[in-house]
């Protein structure tokens, strides 16, 4: 069911090449970057911030430095903004962002509590909590992140032979035999669903029909650019880099396989929860803070993309990031358009809240795909790990509303409808599956 690792001899590191790129046609970039200049981050900051911390006696968080791990993925920016721009400090607490090579070094540094939290596939948390692939530990998900911002880019070279979409993909697949390769940067991670079920919507089965590998996000584009897969899911900025240096193409946006679907997470031990509560409610507080920051103005969002441009998080150019964080996308052929259903960190809260049902799907994919073999009690493990409880108190004291129902429901790019109400029947109904 694919490789394990997310490491390599052959996989050849992306993180220090210089972009190539490409014009942006009709992107205003000089009107954004005036007014991300115009700022200063200090200046961004809700003065309560620099007035000291929030939580005090009985609320004081039990650990005030907290390491979180990311990896470096536009997807980062509110664990990032909330430390850079001091939103953990109002809440008594210094969140240190870790840099981390690959997921698999995350899950595990999760397991042996080398890391307090860390920006996380919401999967691969999932995967944990049931022994997928690794060692079973009960998890936590406090809040989700982000919705949509990834993608599937095809290669160049498959472009050009007419394979720009899946009905094209899988037309050259039967005239043209041979190894495909296809990359997602985890087993059970997001990735790897939305790439699965992308190609199974059009009659490729992920696992017999293609060669499935596993590639950490930063080396992606370096791994395409020498001929090592055709195609790959993963998150922003590296889809839009593909395009940048002219190696690949925008298939499709993960948005376009589940409008408004959830990303990543701010993942930890059901245990860091049991014996640090007060510590986890400052975190969920002082990230959601950050991601309204984010999603409050397109300056702020400029400026969110300057800061995790840098070498010490994402390490690419600015012009990378800063176009679909807009939500101004192009395909690499020539099409630009403009996607109101972009990467979204706060939309009110609705993003944040951690749905019973999303984690739901994501076992219901992970059964779908064999790599759950037993019959699992959804509700209740998804129950035990979205924090609910603890993520409602967190919102109530920054005064952000949640959705009354725990569930959701939604309409998949093949037109199947997921609602969380019988998650046994959803991963059965699927012609192609394991």
């Amino acid at each position: 069911m694919g490789n394990e690792s997310d490491s390599g001899s052959s996989l050849l590191s992306n993180t220090n090449t210089t972009p190539i790129v490409a014009s942006e046609s009709g992107v205003n970039r000089r009107q954004w970057m005036k007014a991300a200049a115009s700022l200063g981050v200090m200046s961004l900051v809700d003065p309560l911030v620099r007035a000291g911390a929030w939580a005090a006696g009985s609320d004081a968080p039990e650990k005030t430095e907290i390491k979180i791990g990311f990896i470096p993925l536009t997807d980062c920016a509110s664990v990032v903004m909330a430390s850079v721009l001091g939103f953990d400090k109002k809440y008594g607490i210094k969140i240190v962002p870790t840099k981390e090579s690959s997921w698999a070094s995350v899950r595990d540094k999760l397991i042996n509590n080398e890391l307090d939290a860390a920006h996380v596939l919401y999967g691969l948390v999932y995967g944990v909590q049931n022994g997928v692939g690794s060692a079973k530990k009960d998890m936590a998900i406090l809040m989700n992140l982000n919705h949509n911002g990834q993608a599937i880019t095809l290669s160049k070279k498959l472009a050009d032979k007419g394979a720009v979409d899946g009905p094209s993909l899988a037309k050259l697949m039967a005239t043209e035999k041979r190894e495909y390769t296809f990359a997602q940067t985890f087993p059970t991670g997001t990735h790897a669903m939305w790439l699965y079920y992308w190609l199974a919507s059009y009659g490729i089965d992920p696992f017999k029909d293609v060669k499935n590998i596993t590639v950490p996000p930063p080396q992606m584009v370096a791994n395409m650019r020498v001929g090592n897969m055709d195609g790959y899911c993963v998150g922003e900025p590296w889809n839009h880099r593909a395009i940048a240096d002219g190696i690949g193409i925008t298939a499709n946006t993960t948005q376009d396989i589940w409008k408004d679907h959830p990303e990543k997470v701010l993942g930890t031990s059901l245990e860091f929860v049991q014996k640090y509560p007060n510590t986890a409610r400052a975190m969920i507080m002082a990230i959601l803070e950050a991601s309204q920051w984010i999603d409050a103005s397109l300056s702020n969002r400029l400026k969110m993309a300057e800061t995790i441009a840098d070498r010490a998080y994402v390490n690419t150019s600015v012009d990378v990031i800063n176009q679909r964080i807009l939500g101004r996308y192009q395909n690499g052929l020539g099409k630009t358009w403009d996607d109101p259903n972009h990467m979204k960190f706060f939309n009110d809260g609705y993003v944040n809240y951690p749905f019973l049902s999303d984690g739901m799907w994501f076992m219901s994919q992970h059964k779908r795909w064999g790599l759950v073999k037993e019959e699992l009690d959804y509700l209740a493990i998804a129950k035990q790990v979205n924090q609910l409880e603890l993520f409602k108190q967190a919102a109530a004291q920054v005064k952000v509303s949640v959705p009354k129902d725990p569930f959701r429901t939604a309409k998949m790019i093949d037109g199947a409808v997921w609602d969380g109400k019988n998650v046994k029947k959803f991963a059965e109904s699927f012609k192609i599956r394991a």
